[in-house]
């Protein structure tokens, strides 16, 4: 197994860090749905639905190589953040240099982690669905699936709300949190109301 990723998460560098690690948790949530859509087609007992499991598994592969790739991205909307924090301020001049690089960089490093939650909404839709629909033999790991993607969801709310509360800008920072507390209410809904159905067909 290559642990590269797991290796350079545990060690002390500064990326990968929480915004990827839930990038990776989301495409482990995605990859363990599309086992259950796999689990599904071919199946006589599922023919019905055959056509929209396959169009599901299609939609996860993509989530999965984009939440694959945005682990990327969060650690190179972190680097110009990390710069920032690096800069002198010993003078007026400098500080308000550092201040300006700073906020300039809060931005992207708040945009990343809000995409990530959004494509892990969008594995917990596509868990529901297969919770619902697929194999009733692997209902379990549908179940699972969405409430990894919905930890990955909160996961990376972490960073947006501690990126904006370095904005001098209120309304703005306003804005990063107003989404990212959308986000959750509505990943935690979803996912909770997948979780009762899974205990409920396995218990």
């Amino acid at each position: 197994m290559d642990t590269t990723f797991i290796d350079e998460l545990a060690s002390a560098a500064p990326t990968p860090g929480g915004g990827g690690a839930a990038s990776y948790v989301g495409a482990v949530a995605s990859a363990l749905a599309s086992m259950v859509g796999n689990l599904t087609v071919g199946k006589k007992t599922y023919a019905a639905v055959e056509d929209d499991v396959r169009a599901t598994l299609e939609r996860l592969a993509l989530l999965r190589n984009k939440l694959l790739a945005l682990i990327e991205s969060d650690a190179q909307a972190f680097e110009p953040l990390a710069a920032s924090y690096r800069m002198p301020k010993a003078t007026p001049e400098e500080a308000a240099a550092k201040q300006a690089a700073l906020q300039l960089a809060l931005g992207p490093a708040c945009d990343v982690p809000l995409i990530i939650m959004r494509t892990c909404a969008e594995v917990i839709d596509h868990a529901d669905f297969l919770a619902r629909n697929g194999s009733k033999l692997a209902v379990s790991d549908a179940g699972a699936a969405a409430v990894l993607a919905r930890a990955a969801v909160v996961a990376a709310s972490m960073n947006v709300y501690i990126n904006a509360a370095s904005m001098d800008d209120e309304a703005r920072a306003d804005r990063y949190r107003a989404e990212a507390d959308r986000l959750i209410a509505e990943a935690n809904e979803r996912a909770d109301g997948i979780l009762a159905y899974t205990m409920d067909a396995i218990r």
